[in-house]
């Protein structure tokens, strides 16, 4: 109890810290390393911001975003306005090339479906679409297509491991099956875990990363 009454306050504290977060009404709860969070915002964007931040702290180990977006009267859209909003946006950004994204809109929830090459760009379209006016909600169902074999997957991330100051590649092992890897061993900071993850997703063809890094 003790344990989870010190997470509930560090998850406030994170909130009240982070200056993306500007709703004061949020509200946390923690239980054995879940947190769940409450409150309105007025924007999609706030509560992936809110959740992003509760995430960041250390002891957490999920967090359930049970967050209402009540969109300002002047923020609401039509769905065929966000949906027109949505196209202009992903035709506007370098990352995403022409005709591999599409989106549906219902009730101002978002759901994207499509397949790229790679993660970042997966990323890069949802980073798009959370910032619109109207937006409630997002579904990303965007695919990584299967480029490389389970080998070269293997090999690449290895080798960018290690050419990193960070890491010793006798420490960290890279399992790859399909187009899902996992790093097993041991670092030595939170940092140097979420560093390896993102370079086992710079990889082209990975979908899946399961990080399995153990702080030592």
């Amino acid at each position: 109890m003790i344990a989870d009454a010190r997470l509930t306050q560090d998850v406030l504290a994170a909130l009240s810290w982070d200056p993306s977060v500007t709703a004061t009404d949020l509200g946390a709860t923690a239980r054995d390393g879940i947190v769940t969070l409450t409150g309105h915002v007025d924007s999609f964007a706030q509560k992936h911001a809110a959740e992003a931040a509760a995430r960041r702290v250390k002891g957490v180990k999920a967090v359930a975003g049970d967050i209402a977006v009540d969109l300002a009267f002047d923020h609401r859209r039509t769905d065929a306005d966000i949906a027109a909003a949505v196209v202009n946006r992903l035709d506007w950004d370098a990352a995403i090339r022409p005709d591999t994204v599409t989106a549906e809109v219902q009730d101002g929830w978002v759901t994207l479906n499509g397949a790229v090459d790679w993660n970042f760009q997966k990323e890069a379209a949802a980073l798009d679409i959370r910032s619109l006016l109207g937006v409630v909600g997002l579904s990303n169902r965007i695919t990584i297509k299967p480029r490389a074999n389970a080998r070269d997957i293997a090999e690449g991330i290895k080798g960018a491991l290690g050419r990193s100051w960070f890491f010793d590649p006798k420490r960290v092992g890279v399992d790859v099956e399909g187009d899902r890897v996992r790093l097993t061993g041991s670092v030595h900071t939170e940092h140097e875990r979420r560093l390896a993850a993102v370079t086992a997703w710079g990889s082209p063809g990975v979908a899946i990363v399961e990080n399995d890094l153990a702080i030592v």
